[in-house]
């Protein structure tokens, strides 16, 4: 026990806790905002038949795209056929009832021009002839409606698009009330419409109300397996009202849906879910910090930061846009401004620090350069400083400022002569500087570079 106690008389308190810190800068900034869309078709059909009949063929293969006009399903034509020629009989008949009420009428008007004729029977005639007149209209309109029956009994496609399953096969019975027999969605271009919520639309309005409204903002957005999809939208629809029960407002925005060679078809699917992310056309620039370095508590977001004289001062922040690498600071903070990046669970405000600057990571500068949010953290949290491991054997931190004394040991002459480097364990003192074995019967408090 008596052996163990001077050693433990060599250490003395630590010294500030060791943080990194990088520089708030403006930075070019794609702003952009989040929400949860689904992918619309801007055509959507359901093939409905408009007789009924038998259903005799299917011309069409399961999934296939069609064309306008391309013929789909033929109805059995044999009844309606018959339909359209007795239709047209009923326009000889009719055709000749007005030939044989002309010849009577000019009859009657001859007799009534010599008096032998009545006046009766000039208006019985006159009468004929006009009703004669409108059964032969008649007639005809029959026969068009046959006709067009008829025509009803080849089912076409009334769009380009991609055609779904059948849901009706041959030799059914098929008509207006046997419902949709198909469905054919177009495919290119497609939309995609999300819900925005009322606060969210006002702020995108007044930051692009200034830089051309809806022609300063692109759409892009990511399936739901991860991928960005490549080609960029734009909105060309924002709804006249705002949906009372979710307090939101319906965009839409128009998007290529292009054949893509290596997956021999189309991205987008009519239903399917979407991320989507707003955009601005040209970047802005704004004053970026490591997400990492942003906390938040009941007041909202703040940061640290070193002042002039060392300390660490809490500075309150609202924050624009925030990925999980970089948040976007739209006021709190100015640039030039030492932001506390590292260590920050050492940190209190008003606490004096030994600040040391901390380089971007590799990572998110190569993530910049090929066209990232600037800005990103070095890693997804702060690094604790490696000279955690010597405190935990009674050492205090070990300092990062360059040229600063080493506080990792306890041990060692004047202005750390004899001592261990930063984030090593520390030797024994012996009561000589530079010396590794201590004094055998001298107390280590009485010699020359004992702990400070």
């Amino acid at each position: 026990m008596l052996g163990a106690a001077p050693a433990l008389a060599q250490f003395g308190p630590q010294g500030p806790p060791a943080v990194g810190v990088q520089e708030a800068t403006r930075r070019p900034v794609t702003e952009s905002t989040e929400f949860v869309g689904r992918v619309e078709a801007v055509e959507r059909v359901e093939i409905i038949a408009r007789v009924t009949g038998f259903l005799q063929e299917r011309l069409f293969e399961e999934g296939q795209e069609v064309k306008k006009g391309e013929p789909l399903y033929r109805i059995e034509r044999s009844t309606f056929e018959a339909e359209l020629a007795r239709a047209q009989a009923q326009i000889a008949s009719a055709e000749a009832e007005v030939a044989n009420a002309r010849v009577t009428l000019s009859r009657a008007q001859e007799l009534t021009r010599t008096g032998a004729g009545t006046r009766v029977a000039l208006d019985n005639a006159t009468a004929q002839e006009r009703t004669a007149n409108a059964q032969l209209v008649a007639a005809r309109a029959a026969a068009r409606a046959a006709e067009i029956n008829l025509g009803y009994t080849d089912i076409t496609s009334p769009i380009d698009g991609k055609i779904g399953r059948t849901n009706v096969t041959v030799g059914n019975v098929v008509g207006p009330s046997a419902g949709a027999l198909a469905v054919i969605v177009s495919q290119d271009p497609m939309r995609i419409s999300f819900p925005v919520s009322q606060r969210q639309a006002l702020e995108m309005r007044d930051r692009y109300a200034a830089r051309g409204g809806l022609d300063a903002v692109q759409v892009r957005f990511r399936t739901a397996d991860g991928k960005t999809y490549p080609d960029v939208g734009r909105i060309e629809f924002i709804d006249n009202q705002i949906n009372r029960a979710t307090d939101t407002i319906l965009v839409r925005a128009q998007v290529p849906n292009p054949i893509r060679p290596d997956i021999r078809g189309r991205t987008l699917i009519d239903g399917q879910f979407v991320t989507v992310f707003v955009e601005g056309v040209e970047p802005v620039l704004a004053i970026t910090i490591p997400r990492a370095a942003v906390l938040q508590d009941q007041q909202g977001s703040y940061a640290f930061i070193v002042d002039a004289e060392g300390k660490a001062q809490r500075r309150n922040l609202r924050l624009g846009h925030n990925t999980p690498q970089i948040a976007v600071v739209e006021e709190g903070l100015n640039p030039g401004d030492k932001v506390i990046v590292e260590g920050i669970q050492r940190v209190r405000p008003g606490q004096e620090v030994n600040a040391a600057p901390v380089p971007p990571d590799p990572a998110s500068q190569a993530a910049r350069g090929a066209g990232a949010a600037p800005g990103a953290p070095p890693s997804g949290a702060a690094r604790e400083n490696p000279s955690q491991g010597n405190a935990a054997r009674g050492n205090a931190p070990a300092s990062t400022a360059p040229g600063g004394s080493n506080q990792g040991t306890a041990q060692g002459g004047p202005n750390g002569a004899g001592g261990s480097p930063p984030g090593a364990p520390a030797a024994l003192n012996t009561g000589n500087p530079g010396t590794s074995q201590p004094a055998a019967n001298t107390p280590p408090a009485s010699q020359p570079g004992s702990g400070r």
